[in-house]
């Protein structure tokens, strides 16, 4: 766990950043600016192999502080290096977006979009993985990386965004700020870190309709 205690340590002092480094998608600038404190990147394989401690710290504290994520505890530097070596194979392939959200050029959050890639569905993405870090949250981070990823969604053309999140989270509260529409939600879907089930509610939201109506 050597590299996520130094990301740690950054996260403190103020020393971790991203790389940076412009892309474009479809002429897209992968850089988005809020205000003059924060800046929202789209990383590509390379520049996420450079953020992989700072990353992994992102994660570990997201499930340290009993978000469901996919994991529980006891996650150990193997699975975060794994888990994140998956997320940029699949950011090469075309077939993830993953934004990282910097203030004062610090690493604080980050988000990701998967992209549908069966023939009939490229109309609709999935947003995971919002992980904001426990020093800076409730500051408008989530808000921004969400809005930053309707940008992305928007310029790859897909008009149909869909998640899950915990009942009763934070972050389910933040989803229905940003003006996802509730759908439902399964009883017992997840284990959280902690060991208890919980259930999972369900929203998407539409950007823009492919039929006219």
């Amino acid at each position: 766990m050597a590299h996520s205690q130094q990301a740690t340590r950054a996260f403190r002092n103020g020393k971790a950043s991203v790389a940076h480094n412009m892309l474009e998608i479809n002429g897209h600038p992968s850089t988005i600016r809020f205000g003059n404190f924060m800046i929202i990147r789209r990383l590509d394989p390379r520049t996420i192999a450079q953020s992989m401690p700072y990353l992994g710290t992102l994660l570990l504290d997201a499930v340290a502080d009993g978000h469901s994520l996919g994991f529980v505890n006891g996650l150990d530097q193997d699975q975060l290096d794994a888990y994140w070596q998956g997320v940029a194979e699949e950011v090469g392939l075309g077939q993830r977006v993953l934004l990282a959200a910097e203030r004062d050029g610090v690493l604080v959050g980050s988000i990701q979009l998967a992209l549908s890639t069966k023939p009939n569905g490229h109309n609709r993405a999935e947003v995971q993985q919002l992980l904001v870090h426990c020093t800076v949250r409730r500051s408008g981070i989530g808000m921004a990386l969400m809005q930053a990823l309707e940008i992305e969604a928007l310029a790859l053309r897909r008009g149909l965004l869909f998640l899950d999140t915990a009942v009763g989270s934070g972050a389910e509260r933040l989803v229905q700020q940003s003006g996802y529409e509730r759908v439902g939600e399964l009883p017992e879907y997840a284990c959280a870190p902690n060991g208890r089930w919980h259930g999972t509610a369900i929203y998407y939201k539409t950007l823009f309709t492919r039929n006219r109506r």
